[in-house]
Order: C-alpha cells, then sequence, then structure tokens
C-alpha cells in the first residue's frame, strides 16, 4: 500500500477514522492524503455565507489536521487537499487517480462540514470506490494493536480476491489472519465448495508466511449477523470483505450483506471492490 486516502467532513468521526488511517500508514510508510469536498450546501450548513470565509475555515482546519497528524507518522508524507463537488465522486476518483491506495471513511458526519458521510453517501462511496474502503464507525476507538482480521469465504468465485489486501494488513500489523468458511445453505454440495476455497486460502497464507486458522460455520439465517456474532466472539478488530454487486441503484449495486454489514459490524470494516463485475457509469 502506497497511498491511504482520508475522506474529512471535520466531525469527530472522521478525525477518529483519520487516526485509523495514521496508524495503518505508519505500519505500511504510505502516504496520507486528507481530502475535503467542499459541496453546494456546505455554506448553509455551516451558517457561512461568504465562501473566501468558508475555504479559508476549512483551510486552516485541514491545516490543523495535517500537523497533528505529522506529530504521529513524522516519516510519513502527509497532504491535504481541497476538492469540489458531489463529496462520493470526488473523493473515489481522487483516490482511483493513485497508486496502490486505499480509502478512509467514517461511517457518520455530525458537524457543519458532515455531507459527506450522512445519509446514503457511505454506501455509495463504497459502491463506486475502484480501491479498497476502510469504515470506521463513530464507536471504534484505537485502544490497541490490530490482532486478528477475520475472512468470510464464500461459495462465490470472487471470495478470493479479498486474500491480497488482508494478507497486507496482517503482515504489516503482525497479526493473525483468521478464515471463516461460511456454509449458507448448509447443503453437501456448498460444504464441498467452502472446503476447497478454504483450502486454496490456506496455501495463500503459507505462501504469503503469515499466521491463520480455518473454521466454518452453518448458517441458518442471516449472514451477515452470524458473521459479526462469531467475530466479536473470537476478537476480532477487522472484517474483510467483497462488495457484493446487485441492481439497486438507491445502494449504487451494494448487495443486502454488505449493506447489514456496514450498518452493524461493531468492529472496523475494510471493503473490497470486486475487480470481476463490469463497470457501469454512476
Amino acid at each position: 500500500m502506497k497511498n491511504i486516502v482520508v475522506g474529512i467532513d471535520f466531525s469527530q468521526n472522521s478525525e477518529n477514522a483519520l487516526r485509523h488511517a495514521v496508524a495503518v500508514a505508519l505500519k505500511t510508510k504510505a502516504n496520507i492524503h486528507i481530502v475535503w469536498v467542499k459541496t453546494a450546501g456546505a455554506l448553509g450548513k455551516l451558517g457561512i455565507t461568504d465562501e473566501k470565509k468558508l475555504l479559508k475555515t476549512a483551510q486552516q482546519k485541514l491545516k490543523e489536521l495535517v500537523d497533528i497528524s505529522r506529530q504521529e507518522a513524522p516519516k510519513n508524507a502527509i497532504n491535504s487537499i481541497i476538492l469540489e463537488g458531489r463529496a462520493y465522486q470526488e473523493i473515489t476518483q481522487y483516490a482511483a487517480n493513485l497508486e496502490d491506495a486505499m480509502l478512509v471513511v467514517g461511517s457518520h458526519g455530525v458537524s457543519g462540514f458532515e455531507e459527506m458521510f450522512v445519509g446514503s453517501n457511505t454506501m455509495k462511496i463504497v459502491g463506486l470506490s475502484q480501491v479498497p474502503v476502510l469504515i470506521i464507525g463513530s464507536h471504534i476507538q484505537i485502544k490497541r494493536d490490530m490482532t486478528n482480521v477475520l475472512v468470510p469465504i464464500d461459495t462465490s468465485f470472487e471470495t478470493l480476491q479479498k486474500m491480497k489486501m488482508a494478507i497486507s494488513m496482517v503482515k504489516a500489523f503482525s497479526a493473525k489472519l483468521l478464515l471463516l468458511g461460511v456454509c449458507a445453505p448448509c447443503t453437501p454440495e456448498t460444504k464441498h465448495v467452502i472446503n476447497v476455497q478454504l483450502n486454496h486460502a490456506l496455501t495463500m497464507c503459507d505462501k504469503a508466511n503469515v499466521r491463520c486458522s480455518a473454521s466454518t460455520i452453518e448458517v441458518h439465517g442471516l449472514v451477515s449477523k452470524s458473521t459479526i456474532e462469531w467475530g466479536a466472539n473470537h476478537d476480532v478488530n477487522l472484517m474483510v470483505i467483497m462488495r457484493e454487486e446487485d441492481d439497486d441503484i438507491t445502494s449504487f449495486w451494494l448487495g443486502s450483506n454488505t449493506r447489514q454489514l456496514m450498518n452493524y459490524a461493531p468492529m472496523p470494516l475494510l471493503v473490497i471492490p470486486n475487480v470481476n463485475h463490469s463497470t457501469i457509469s454512476k
């Protein structure tokens, strides 16, 4: 990983996401790009009628965040960027133009600059992004190092695409990779495919020389709920998933399982775009 792009709306939650981004950058030696997008409604949200004052305020806040981040990561290149337009479009396009990048976003905004991450905008960022997106919920605080990374494995063709990024994170933090075969529905055919996928994933871990384990669960209800419960019971502090695609334009083609995990996972969620899904202009 060479570049980490952090979407900032100056809320406490987005600044918490920045702290997580700095923690990852320290381990990966990545450059940090702190991005704020001036949207059409930014003036009204802040009660500022003068555009120059708005930009001056944003520049000052960005400088403060850069200075604080440099104290934590003095050897990393850190810069701030102001873009203009629709936040989810501008930030995803910016990240797409960088080499080997990851996006980091907070899932909710609570300030006058909050337009980037309220309502469905986090979903839109994940749905549009061509690079992995690390989602940090408002309840997630930096208290300890990353130790256990959960990678759910299913029967889909693309499920192993997330292994490269998962292994990269595990190696950076000297963590353990927990492979979880998710069997739903629990038929003999499904169990066989899951075992084949798990064996491929274990081989990838062995080649990368990372610590790993493999388990299987039989799911009779919601896959997302069962996966979250398993992760919570095994002290997981990062879950890596594939972005599911569907044809629902209101969710920007995110599958229901992805949306449920984004809404309810108590740990940071790293969402990997599906490179086999044909891109449709949104």
